[in-house]
């Protein structure tokens, strides 16, 4: 069996269960280096030692942060569990990374209204939703038309991080706003409609087949959909496609130098300033923890450092002369 034949199949695998095509290419990214690491020789022939010793080469050698080591850590248990059928020792040895987690840039609410204000109009509720909502990048690109509950004042947010779903707030400001966007929509919709090469919108493939009909109804179409229709890389389909994430993302950057901020802002900054402003006004922390689809408490604790005034809290005695 190939090399790229073998990372093939784990790809299509992983799309069958449902991951997220950007988790899908991270995987196969890690997996991929791990088999080159190892001589190419095939992941089946190997075992812990060479987990292990992947995993420090990743440190001694590539200098990687604790979150990229986890990351190729999660890939290779994905791959030994699902792929190899023979799950890696859950008592690995290897040398783990001292960096330390960087602490989170945040906005204060007045730089956030001024970063809106420079924001374009066709990136502008996305941005808000990343900072009222608390979303990830790809959680607000990837939004459905019937994600959106304006009777509940909420976003459903399917297969977050982790592959988990959660309810997250919906600012009322941002309702009618969000209403007429859902008439745009409905307007292409239309229009994609009548014609014959129009397949229908993407669904994970559990859903295509539980749901055969729903690639052509509204409400499953993407909230942010692309003005034109493309075709699918893999199955050739014509569809409209959710905008591209590198949109907003410069979208984002130019509007934080057009502020003038000395700040390096990026699409997460804002979701950083929703947690830390959560936070400081009295919002209990295991709320901001289920709000942000954190699995451990630990990470969502960050946004208590980001308050305290000083390093820990301290006063500095050059405010007492």
């Amino acid at each position: 069996m190939s090399r790229s034949k073998f990372l093939s199949d784990l790809a299509q695998k992983m799309m069958t269960l449902g991951y997220a095509k950007r988790t899908v290419e991270t995987y196969v990214y890690w997996i991929r280096l791990y088999i080159l690491y190892s001589g190419k020789r095939h992941p089946a022939e190997l075992g812990n030692e060479a987990v292990e010793a992947f995993l420090s080469h990743l440190v001694n050698k590539r200098n990687v942060s604790r979150s990229t080591q986890q990351l190729a850590l999660n890939s290779l248990a994905f791959l030994y569990d699902k792929v190899i059928e023979r799950p890696i020792s859950l008592d690995l040895k290897f040398n783990r990374s001292k960096i330390p987690r960087k602490l989170p840039i945040v906005l204060t609410t007045s730089e956030v209204k001024q970063l809106f204000d420079h924001v374009p109009a066709g990136y502008k509720l996305p941005a808000q939703l990343l900072y009222g909502s608390g979303l990830r990048l790809m959680e607000a690109v990837r939004l459905r038309i019937a994600d959106v509950d304006f009777n509940y004042g909420c976003l459903r947010i399917w297969n977050g991080k982790g592959g988990k779903h959660r309810q997250v707030t919906l600012a009322p400001e941002l309702h009618s706003v969000l209403k007429a966007q859902i008439q745009v929509m409905q307007h292409y919709f239309e229009l994609d409609l009548p014609n014959p090469e129009f397949q229908g919108v993407w669904l994970p493939h559990a859903l295509e087949r539980k749901y055969p009909n729903a690639n052509k109804e509204l409400g499953w179409q993407y909230l942010f959909g692309s003005k034109k229709l493309s075709l699918d890389p893999q199955t050739n389909s014509l569809r409209r496609h959710h905008i591209d994430e590198t949109g907003l993302q410069k979208a984002i950057r130019s509007a934080a130098i057009k502020c003038g901020f000395t700040k390096q802002v990026s699409c997460h900054t804002l979701r950083h300033s929703f947690a830390t402003h959560l936070l400081a006004n009295g919002i209990d922390i295991r709320t901001i923890q289920e709000q942000l689809g954190h699995s451990d408490l630990a990470t969502t604790q960050i946004y208590t450092h980001v308050l305290k005034q000083g390093a820990n809290g301290v006063k500095s005695p050059l405010s007492l002369l």
